[in-house]
């Protein structure tokens, strides 16, 4: 079981870290210049990338989770708030994933400062499922 739960945290930390830069490269795309194509044209690579990237270690973070879920049962009220907040985040990862096609389509219309809020996001679910597995509040 700890090799599953040491998977679980290894892709768990790997997936935030995709669902912490690719907003970053958001803010980028929105601040790109009209005329510059070439910059424009980079970042949509590095962002489609990315998000190819992260969605595999996205699922396997879920699967080993299911994995220990399975593993040592169902109870506790900090178990259905991680499992509520596990949902969210995946929403956002979907979300991260029609604002890329957004962009590849040429249809942004949000300014730089709303992708730096939405880059806020992840930072606090991670927060909060953090203390909920740690400290198990409930």
């Amino acid at each position: 079981m700890l090799w599953i739960k040491a998977l679980h945290i290894i892709f768990v930390t790997s997936w935030f870290a995709g669902l912490f830069y690719l907003p970053r490269i958001f803010v980028n795309l929105a601040m790109v210049p009209a005329d510059s194509t070439a910059e424009r044209e980079r970042l949509l690579l590095m962002a489609h990338k990315l998000y190819r990237f992260m969605t595999p270690l996205g699922v396997l973070a879920l699967v080993f989770g299911s994995a220990l879920w399975l593993a040592y049962g169902f109870g506790g009220g900090w178990l259905h708030a991680k499992l509520a907040l596990t949902v969210l985040l995946v929403v956002y990862h979907l979300w991260c994933g029609r604002v890329l096609g957004v962009f590849k389509a040429g249809g942004n219309l949000r300014s730089h400062v709303f992708y730096r809020w939405m880059n806020e996001l992840p930072v606090l679910g991670l927060f909060a499922v953090v203390v909920l597995v740690v400290v198990k509040p409930f």
